[in-house]
């Protein structure tokens, strides 16, 4: 058993780093050691933050977006196109295509893909409140609602893409989907601001 050379606290500080995506226990250390040694200027203020977010933010009860408002700032904006809305997989994909400045429209988070093998149907998933979301947005409008699925181009991204345009038929909706420039396979937080921009420009019907 290898000896300890750190108090606890300090190995709870880096046992919570390594649960971060993209860290792992040696880079989780790295961080810890470069927080410690500015403690004063990013560990007490990554602190603070932290603390406050933990007790501000909350998940927006329209589109599943996470901020301190409830409904979220994209939903309350008045600016943004209220006649399209952009359903992706994640609340990362939603900050993706934000970066991009692909679209100025409104979202809908998932939460996921439909995964049988996991367990994971359209009940555990946010696609009730699509659904009805969008029979009340094209029953107020003059015009028809677009809604864009901007899911990641993989198998259960794709199944889930078709099982939400089943449950729309019959809707007064358009129903677009990114195009092919975004790769199968693909996830969209980790692909460029000029290729996701280009995706929503080429979109095409379901």
């Amino acid at each position: 058993m290898p000896k300890r050379v750190t108090g606890p606290e300090i190995e709870t500080l880096i046992q919570l780093l390594s649960k971060v995506p993209g860290l792992g226990p040696r880079s989780a250390r790295r961080a810890a050691l470069h927080l410690i040694k500015k403690k004063d200027h990013l560990l007490k203020p990554l602190a603070h933050a932290a603390a406050d977010a933990a007790e501000k933010v909350s998940e927006c009860s329209i589109c599943g977006n996470v901020d301190t408002a409830n409904p979220c700032t994209i939903c309350q904006d008045p600016k943004r196109d209220h006649g399209v809305i952009v359903v992706v997989e994640d609340v990362s994909d939603l900050w993706a295509l934000e970066r991009a400045e692909a679209v100025n429209a409104l979202y809908h988070v998932l939460g996921g893909t439909l995964s049988p093998l996991d367990g994971i149907g359209p009940e555990e998933l946010n696609i009730d409140a699509l659904i009805d979301r969008v029979s009340q947005g094209a029953e107020s409008r003059q015009t028809p609602l677009e809604l864009i699925i901007a899911v990641n181009a993989t198998v259960e991204g794709q199944t889930t893409a078709h099982y939400i345009t089943d449950r729309l038929d019959g809707l007064s909706v358009r129903v677009t989907r990114l195009a092919h420039g975004v790769p199968v396979g693909g996830e969209l937080d980790y692909l460029d601001e000029g290729t996701l921009a280009a995706a929503i420009k080429s979109r095409s019907d379901f």
